[in-house]
């Protein structure tokens, strides 16, 4: 399993927008939960099936982009629990400001499972607005 340092430097890729550069580090055929009763929930089984249901749907809605955060990380075993914050504005001016909990699993140096916990409320008003 990668260590803390490596994780950081994985997860430091999405605070500098570079979501290519993270994504290199996922599973091509990661299993991938999104939890909630929103739009983007679902379970993806593959990177592909999973940046285009999410990140690239949310791209259209949020045209200055968003960075992701790293707030926490706690490590145990193959196991990460990466806490992380976003701050964004929508396609019609309401700020999305979001909060997650990913539960990352690696297989050495590659994520290969996530379950994803966010604010569904937000994430639903952010589509409903915008789409």
């Amino acid at each position: 399993m990668a260590d803390e340092a490596k994780i950081r430097a994985i997860f430091a890729n999405l605070e500098h927008g570079d979501g290519d550069a993270f994504f290199h580090h996922v599973s091509e055929d990661v299993d991938w939960t999104v939890m909630g009763t929103h739009p983007l929930a679902g379970r993806y089984h593959s990177k592909q099936e999973f940046r285009a249901a999410t990140f690239a749907r949310l791209n259209k809605l949020l045209p200055g982009g968003t960075q992701l955060q790293v707030a926490n990380l706690l490590m145990s075993g193959d196991t990460a629990i990466v806490e992380l914050m976003s701050n964004a504005v929508a396609r019609n001016g309401m700020r999305f400001d979001n909060r997650y909990c990913w539960i990352v699993r690696f297989a050495g140096d590659t994520i290969v499972e996530v379950r994803a916990y966010l604010d569904s409320v937000k994430v639903a008003e952010l589509i409903r607005e915008n789409e």
